[in-house]
This record gives C-alpha cells, sequence and structure tokens, in this order.
C-alpha cells in the first residue's frame, strides 16, 4: 500500500503494508485488490466491498477499511489500472505479408502486421503499431508510438501525430461531402485538402473524419472522440475536447478546447462553439455557443431553459384538456353574457 500510495501521489488511512496485487469494481473486488469511490451515491458500499483497500477523496471515512487518499479517485484508479495491466511491446518489424510500397520509410522499431498496406512515399515513425487490415496511404505521415487497430484506413495526404490510437474500422481522410447544383446535378467539388491530427488524440471504432475541401480538417492536441462519430470538412476541434458517440459535426464547424459534446448531438455547419462549453445529448445545435456556456435542445437553449422545457412536455396533454375546458366555459359565459343583454333591451 505505501509503495502505491507513493506512485499514485495518495496516502494511507490503515494498514501500509496490506499487499494489493490487482484493481477491480467495488462489488467485484476481493482482499488483495484495489478499488477506488468517485460518486458518493455509492459511499455505502464502502462498508459491504470486499476490497483490500480504496481510493477515496480526502473527507471519506471509513473504520476499519484501508483507504488511499487521493486528489481524483477515478483517476488515479486509471493509474493503477495501468500499473497492473501493462500490455506487453509488440514485436518490432515488417511482417513478410505485409505490402511496403516503393518510396515509403518505415522505421525499424515500428510495427507491421500482416494485411498492411503502405502507400508510396508514407513514412512510419519509431514504436508505431500497424495492426492486420490497415491501410495507409501515399504521403501518409504516421507519428512515433501511434497506435492503428485493424482495418482503419488513413487516406492519401494526411498527418497523424505521435502517441494517437486510432480504434478499428477508422477512417480518416475520406472525401468531404460538397457537391454543386444539389438536388439537382450533384455536381462533385474536389476534395483536395487533409485531416491532421495531433498528438495524444484517441478516437473510437468507426468513427469517420473527412478530409478538408482545401487546407485542413483538423483535431488538436489532446482531443478524445468515441466511437461512430462523423467529422465533416475543414471542421477543427480544439485541444483537449471530448465528444461522445454517435456525434455528427458539419463542415467549417469550429469546437474549441476542452468542449465536451454529448452523444447523438448534431452541429450544424459553420458555427462555433467557444472554449470550455458543453452540448447535450441529443441536442440540435444550429447556433454559435459562447464560451463556458452549456447548451441543449433542439432548437438549443440554455441548458437550465431546455430542462424547464422538458419537464413540461410530460404535462402537455394535461395542459390542452384544461385550455379546451377553459375555452369551453369562456364560450358559455359569452354567450350567457349576450342573452342577458338581449333580455335587457327587450325590457
Amino acid at each position: 500500500m505505501n509503495e502505491l500510495a507513493a506512485l499514485l501521489g495518495g496516502r494511507v488511512i490503515g494498514d501500509g503494508a496490506a499487499v494489493i496485487k490487482g484493481v477491480n469494481g467495488l462489488d467485484e473486488a476481493r482482499g488483495e485488490e484495489l478499488s477506488f469511490l468517485a460518486n458518493p451515491k455509492y459511499y455505502e458500499k464502502l462498508f459491504t466491498t470486499g476490497a483490500g483497500a480504496v481510493l477515496v477523496r480526502a473527507g471519506v471515512a471509513c473504520p476499519g477499511k484501508n483507504l488511499l487518499v487521493v486528489a481524483d479517485p477515478y483517476a488515479a484508479f486509471g493509474q493503477a489500472l495501468e500499473l497492473f495491466h501493462r500490455r506487453p511491446r509488440p514485436t518490432p518489424g515488417i511482417h513478410p505479408r505485409a505490402f511496403i510500397a516503393v518510396g515509403a520509410e518505415v522505421d525499424p522499431s515500428a510495427t507491421i502486421h500482416p494485411q498492411v498496406y503502405v502507400g508510396a512515399r508514407a513514412r512510419i515513425a519509431a514504436g508505431a503499431v500497424l495492426h492486420p487490415g490497415v491501410v495507409v496511404g501515399d504521403d501518409v505521415v504516421i507519428g512515433a508510438d501511434s497506435v492503428l487497430h485493424p482495418n482503419v484506413t488513413v487516406y492519401e495526404g494526411c498527418v497523424i501525430g505521435r502517441r494517437v490510437t486510432l480504434h478499428a474500422g477508422v477512417v480518416v481522410g475520406g472525401d468531404g461531402f460538397g457537391y454543386a447544383v444539389p438536388g439537382r446535378e450533384n455536381r462533385k467539388i474536389p476534395q483536395v485538402g487533409i485531416v491532421q491530427i495531433d498528438d495524444d488524440v484517441e478516437i473510437g471504432a468507426n468513427t469517420t473524419i473527412d478530409r478538408a475541401t482545401l487546407g485542413r480538417t483538423w483535431i488538436q492536441k489532446g482531443v478524445k472522440i468515441d466511437n461512430l462519430v462523423q467529422i465533416a470538412h475543414n471542421v477543427v476541434i480544439g485541444e483537449h475536447a471530448v465528444i461522445v458517440a454517435q456525434v455528427g459535426i458539419s463542415g467549417s464547424a469550429r469546437i474549441g478546447r476542452g468542449v465536451l459534446i454529448g452523444g447523438q448531438a448534431g452541429l450544424v455547419g459553420h458555427i462555433e462553439i467557444g472554449d470550455r462549453a458543453m452540448v447535450a445529448a441529443r441536442s440540435g445545435i444550429t447556433k454559435d455557443v459562447p464560451a463556458g456556456q452549456i447548451y441543449g435542445g433542439a432548437p438549443q437553449q440554455p441548458y437550465r431553459e431546455w430542462l424547464r422545457a422538458a419537464a413540461s412536455i410530460p404535462k402537455l396533454p394535461e395542459m390542452r384538456n384544461k385550455i379546451a375546458s377553459l375555452n369551453r366555459r369562456v364560450a358559455a359565459l359569452e354567450r350567457f353574457g349576450k342573452e342577458e343583454e338581449g333580455i335587457t333591451k327587450d325590457l
């Protein structure tokens, strides 16, 4: 425990000599395993977990339980996972069943698995790993220690930075969706730009990032993108933004630094999402979102306004019936008033 606390930057409450051999969830952990408590609503599980130690924030108490106090239990748990589950480095080299075009440069420390295609003048840097079925087009650059999982396709001319992870089925650099006279001639506009992905980006399975019409579609440093996301031509995504599954971002949208976009949100083109803004899941964003603000709904609204509006939706049938009833009562009163007025005139 004491050694683990030093590695994770925490302090021990309890038996510092306790032996930890693995990590697990609160419900599954056993005597020599480390778990974590990040969400206060699971506090009661501290008393029933079989874990030998639990990562907690300062101020959490559980008499008789070994605690490892850290600033962020979830982040520390991630570090612990890396410590206990180190992935073995693949054996460097080019498999005989891979195809490397004339003029391509592959660093000797890179790993090229069978059925990989590397195009002319492509450059594969030190420590990069290309899994089976990967296609790297002509003039592509793959940075050091990047990993391309099975069936990733990187079209010609695109640039992948260092320590980038592209999960299975990712397509980088397919043509942007550009057509003149839409709905009649659908005349294709050539897409001659590239996609640039900076260092430390991770992109989930089957996500697609279109090449720019001109210039670049740019995914900046530290961005994390989930599965099944569509990013159109000339989009710029700022550093450390997070985009959850099934989001669609239309052409030339600009996403600021540290933006969080919830699942299934859709963004129209040529808008700007300010730094540190948040977009709620399933939102339809058609206008700029100011920096640091939270928006949701379709059409978009400030988040709290959208919550109030959404809470009213289940009440609409009841409200409609009440309005209809009130309308009938008003109509009856109006008829009665007219009848009273007629009687007065007769008298």
